[in-house]
């Protein structure tokens, strides 16, 4: 017997709240009534005579998710049960056992436990195999089902199967969930005798007053300059991007304008309190995905000269979101406003407003980005992200390199490698270093695992020689293109050995990982990361900062 889904709308309320939040035009009421009526009862009828059994929720779900594709990606629908993962992004905090679990091959695999936290102190360590939880086996779970299982109640155990390298027996450890507060500042530290770094990773709740405590213990070590690092960093809260640039900047400084269709939501946001140090020298790193609320601070520094950006281009989201309560315990996250930096910038790279016929969206072009000055004259533009005063070119692995990683053959050799060097016990991150001699152990590790990558050169062969065969001309150049295939073959030996450098780093900092978790990861790299050592260089060279900053 067909399940009938009885829906009554009462228009008079929804007429009530279309006027109170659109405004006028009488025919527009009329367009949006009669279209949620045409949506109800369409609902009705398929859910009462559609074939087969359906899931309401799932089809609404569906429609209101495809509806919200046509305007921009950053308005969203989020359903009650979803609502826990939309708040551990926005507050950072859960409970949990505080790990992070991956499908790495099929299994699900623990890839890094947070310090300090529950996973940890059971003495779960990256690399771990988690085959079952309360005897519930993960064989057939995705990652989000896994992630599901084993958050809860705080104080509640739970009891997880583990197959561990090395040990033959899968062994159960038992954890009991707590609260977990994921830190939005993995790492700060001093990466010289004089310059402090600052890792910021997402705009989560009261991470400027972190990001200011931070600042402050780096000033008491002896920091005369500061990197801050917003590179991949997606953005977050608006008000934590002005308290975030308010370590920084004076009290009662202009940090953002956000503006939109409703007036009375137009606001203008200054800084509140007195800064940490608003003289010290600051290097800002950012990259192309460096977004959102990274993006206001990027910017707020940029106009006021405030520090020299280093990296690359970011993102470009200049909108402004606001949660908005649905009925049954949901969420819709709306774009309500874009944002405007001190100069009237406003970075929003893509026109979502102005579709194309197909209904794809493009950038916005140079010809209609506008001109603007920071506080000392320097030219900056808007409409297509925040560009860095020194640019960095960014780093592009090696095809053998990237398929390393794609297979997880790093990872796993990491893994292998805490486990049966028992001798090697490094006091710090930076001396993690593998000799000539680990390294050929890597390769001939390799040797038994199948793992396979394709060059450019090899792509685009394959690519002349179909068009050769399409245009009938490939018996006349068969000769020619069988030289050029043979020649720019790939060799995987010999490209172990000339990309060495980097699959050494990468592997470096994974063990580094393994032993200093995920500060380990962070340290690790200081070294070799051109972005940190140009702005190392940079901070060094006060003539240089000053110059890039005031160029007249």
């Amino acid at each position: 017997m067909r399940k009938k889904l009885k829906i009554i709308i009462p228009s008079f309320i929804l007429m009530i709240i279309v006027i109170g939040a659109t405004g006028p035009t009488t025919d527009r009421y009329f367009e949006i009534l009669k279209n949620l009526d045409i949506f109800a009862t369409l609902f009705k009828e398929v859910n009462t005579y559609y074939v087969d059994e359906i899931n309401p929720t799932t089809l609404m779900t569906s429609g209101i998710n495809e509806m919200l594709e046509t305007l921009d990606p950053y308005t969203n629908y989020i359903a009650a049960d979803r609502i826990e993962s939309y708040r551990i992004m926005t507050t950072g905090e859960y409970s949990g056992i505080g790990a992070v679990v991956e499908r790495i091959d099929g299994v699900s695999t623990v890839i890094m436990p947070y310090e300090g936290f529950a996973a940890f102190e059971a003495g779960l360590r990256a690399g771990d195999e988690v085959h079952a939880i309360n005897g519930v086996s993960l064989k057939r779970k995705t990652s989000e089902e896994v992630r599901y299982l084993m958050k809860g109640q705080s104080n509640s155990e739970i009891t997880l199967t583990i197959k561990r390298y090395g040990i033959d027996e899968m062994f159960d450890v038992k954890v009991k969930r707590e609260k977990i507060a994921v830190d939005s500042v993995p790492y700060a530290g001093m990466v010289t005798d004089s310059i402090g770094y600052v890792r910021l990773t997402s705009f989560t709740q009261n991470v400027g007053r972190s990001i200011g405590i931070k600042v402050l213990d780096l000033l008491e070590q002896g920091a005369t300059g500061i990197i801050l690092d917003l590179r991949g960093n997606p953005g977050g809260l608006l008000s934590e991007a002005v308290n975030v640039s308010n370590v920084f900047l004076e009290k009662g400084r202009k940090i953002v304008t956000q503006k939109g269709k409703v007036r009375a939501n137009d606001w203008t946001y200054n800084t509140l309190n007195d800064p940490v140090d608003p003289d010290i020298p600051v290097v800002v790193l950012t990259d192309s995905n460096s977004a959102s609320a990274s993006e206001i601070v990027s910017g707020v520094m940029q106009d006021y000269d405030r520090g020299v950006l280093v990296g690359r281009k970011t993102f470009g989201k200049g909108l402004v979101q606001i949660e908005r309560p649905l009925s049954y315990d949901a969420v819709a996250k709306i774009t309500t406003a874009k944002y405007y930096t001190p100069t009237g910038r406003c970075i929003q790279a893509i026109d979502y407003a102005n579709r194309n016929e197909d209904g794809s969206v493009g950038k916005i072009p140079d010809s209609l980005k506008n001109e603007f000055y920071t506080l000392n004259s320097r030219l900056v533009y808007d409409g297509g992200g925040i560009d860095p005063d020194v640019e960095v070119v960014a780093k592009s692995y090696a095809p053998v390199t990237s398929s390393l990683i794609r297979n997880n053959l790093i990872f796993h050799f990491a893994t292998k490698y805490f486990y049966t060097k028992q001798h090697v016990n490094p006091v710090s991150p930076d001396q993690v270093r593998l000799s000539d001699a680990e390294y050929d152990e890597f390769i001939d590790w390799l040797s038994e695992k199948e793992f396979s990558y394709e060059t450019k050169i090899e792509r685009r062969l394959e690519d002349l020689i179909k068009t050769a065969k399409m245009e009938k001309r490939y018996t006349d150049l068969k000769s020619t293109l069988d030289e050029l295939v043979n020649a720019s073959r790939h060799n995987t030996e010999k490209d172990l050995i000339t990309f060495k450098e980097e699959i050494l780093m990468l592997l470096e900092q994974e063990i580094a990982g393994r032993y200093f978790f995920e500060k380990g990861i962070i340290e690790s790299a200081f070294g070799k990361d051109d972005d940190i050592q140009t702005a190392i260089q940079i901070l060094s060279d006060p003539a240089r900062y000053n110059a890039i900053l005031n160029p007249g």
